[in-house]
């Protein structure tokens, strides 16, 4: 292309053909979807037909890179995985950082497609060239752990950055992650794509500068990022880590507890991030080209390797089970990763499980017999439930790895009522109940249930709405706004925890893009392409089956208050919630089911490609 930031290519990985084939881009659809998530939901549109199998052949899995990554901003090293989820049925992504982010990028791409299955367990072996398919024997079905999995293929191709599943991906377990370099992209399934396609691991290798139209210019911007990155509006991060937000959200009953029957959880202490920061923190660290470094690492017992903890792998397998002793969740936080599962939907699926066997809900037989001491607080069981989950080894182990919405249609009743899910994919650590303009962004969120990708949270922490009792319109306003911003930040793609540290985000976004790419973005080009992104995505959901039906909470969240605490008495009144679906519609510019207006859609789908209507 000439210019900076982008190399105006991807490439296309057959895995039945064993062939790959760089494919342009075009400069003007990388400047309608900017990069990370909004490219990987166009080419993921482009290289499937309507109505296909997640985990079938003609299924593609996308890795899409920034125009950013592999530059001096700091937090920039990320990467986006994109499918359709075997979870939901609806458009995926995950993000993941660190160094295999940026070899992908120098490789010379944009993107990488994975497309077909390969005929035996491989790897894939990518660099500037193109892509090598490689046979595995001596990895696929070794129940290796992750970390162990990624140590060997180091040792293999020193020269290479790797992605991998681990044995929940290689058993298609429903919400199998794939994990780089010690992170994950957990969320929806993605792990589970890959090892349908037999595919073990991604290896990247690339050695090729990506180019800055203004280097001088780029490199003020990062240094001024930089700065700004060590400011207050990060200082929570950088001295406890996320882990602090469950003492918070304990203390405005936002807390989910015993899936989701409670907002607060009497043993929080035990389990905060300041106990644990007092008592077993054993070290800090970043993701690559971070500065901020809000990573902490736990002792789960002494001599073993410390634990990086995070606030939804703290919630998800602790207070949402029940569980208030710190080392059975670093246990099962650890053992998530090694397995290769997404902890949010494995803490909410066991949790669902927990409350139907309290209610002696399960069929007699197999379930009820494996179910009978799978109790809420039962730390040990807990640990053995994740294990079986990753393996599908038993009965209960192989539903439960179907998540929470398929486990309850199968044991019927009333459990469809309480299964934590919106779309199918579990609900993250913020009760709805207590914060419902975050409810508004989990109901309409195109990934299901997503605090990263619309997350309104901050307008019923920040008191700018009554978070019991917001108006319809100013939620929506406020469900879009979040949106939006989340949408342009995981298209660059930066840390979300920069957003505080930015005056002006669309302006001052736009002039990163102006310095890295040279193209003459402005912050209205911003605006756009963020409204323009969430549309991509819906017309996707939209083909693939999505009904306004879908945008809803579960029933529990309207037919019963919180118990206790600060939010004691608190519901979602179903008319109001409503209103509140509808102005976001209105908001977001759709028509009043919530289908993108067919005006809209015909234009749109003239530039995206593929078949959509």
């Amino acid at each position: 292309m000439g210019r900076g930031g982008f190399f105006g290519r991807y490439l296309r990985v057959d895995l039945g053909q064993k062939r790959a084939e760089h494919v342009p881009l075009d400069e003007a659809t990388l400047r309608a979807v900017v990069g990370g998530v909004g490219l990987g939901a166009l080419l993921l549109g482009r290289e499937t037909p309507p109505g296909f199998d997640p985990l079938g052949p003609e299924a593609a899995l996308v890795l899409a890179f920034g125009p950013l990554v592999g530059t001096p901003l700091t937090t920039s090293a990320k990467l986006a995985f994109v499918a359709k989820s075997p979870l939901t049925g609806r458009i995926s992504d995950g993000l993941s950082s660190s160094a295999f982010a940026i070899a992908g990028k120098r490789a010379g791409v944009d993107a990488i497609v994975l497309v077909g299955a390969a005929e035996e367990p491989s790897i894939v072996l990518v660099d500037e060239a193109g892509a090598t398919l490689v046979p595995c024997p001596e990895l696929w079905g070794r129940d290796f752990a992750i970390s162990e999995a990624s140590e060997r293929l180091g040792q293999a191709y020193p020269d290479h950055r790797f992605a991998v599943i681990g044995v929940a991906g290689e058993r298609l377990v429903r919400y199998a992650g794939i994990a780089n370099d010690g992170r994950h992209a957990g969320r929806g399934g993605l792990g589970a794509v890959l090892g349908a396609k037999r595919v073990k691991a991604i290896g990247v290798r690339g050695i090729r500068p990506v180019p800055l139209a203004d280097a001088e210019a780029t490199l003020r911007i990062a240094k001024d990022l930089a700065r700004r990155s060590l400011g207050p509006a990060t200082e929570k991060y950088r001295s406890l880590g996320t882990v602090a937000n469950l003492s918070t959200f304990n203390r405005l009953a936002a807390l989910p507890t015993r899936n989701f029957q409670a907002s607060t959880f009497e043993d929080a202490r035990r389990i905060e991030g300041e106990a644990l920061h007092e008592t077993r923190e054993r070290g800090r660290g970043s993701c690559k080209s971070c500065t901020i470094g809000c990573e902490h690492f736990f002792e789960v017992r002494p001599g073993q390797r410390p634990v990086k903890m995070e606030y939804e792998n703290l919630f998800a397998l602790g207070p949402l089970c029940g569980i208030g002793d710190p080392e059975v969740v670093l246990r099962a936080s650890s053992a998530c990763d090694e397995l290769g599962i997404d902890t949010i939907s494995a803490g909410g699926t066991i949790a669902f499980a927990m409350e139907c066997a309290e209610k002696g809900l399960f069929p007699a037989g197999p379930l009820a017999e494996e179910a009978r001491d799978l109790v809420f607080g039962a730390g040990e069981r807990l640990l053995s439930m994740l294990e079986d989950i990753a393996r599908r080894r038993t009965p209960l182990g192989d539903l439960l790895a179907e998540g929470s919405r398929r486990a309850a249609e199968i044991v019927g009743g009333e459990a469809p009522s309480f299964a934590p899910h919106v779309k199918g994919l579990e609900i993250p650590g913020y009760e709805p109940r207590a914060l419902q303009t975050m409810a508004l962004g989990f109901a309409v969120g195109t990934r299901g249930a997503d605090h990263n990708r619309s997350g309104a949270y901050e307008a019923d922490f920040s008191g700018k709405v009554n978070r019991f009792e917001p108006d319809a319109a100013e939620a929506a306003e406020h469900a879009v706004a979040a949106e939006d911003r989340a949408a342009v930040m995981d298209s660059l793609i930066l840390c979300k925890f920069l957003r505080r540290a930015m005056d002006d985000f669309y302006g001052e976004s736009a002039e990163m893009l102006r310095a890295v790419t040279g193209l003459p973005f402005e912050a209205k080009d911003l605006v756009e392409a963020a409204g323009r992104i969430t549309l991509v995505r819906r017309l996707f959901n939209e083909r693939e089956g999505w009904t306004p039906a879908e945008d809803t909470l579960p029933a529990r969240f309207f037919e019963e208050k919180l118990p206790g605490g600060a939010a004691k008495g608190a519901g979602i009144d179903r008319a109001r919630f409503a209103r509140s679906i509808d102005a976001y519609h209105a908001r977001r510019g759709l028509d009043e089911r919530g289908f993108v207006p067919a005006e809209v859609a015909r234009e749109m789908m003239a530039w995206m490609g593929g078949k959509y209507r």
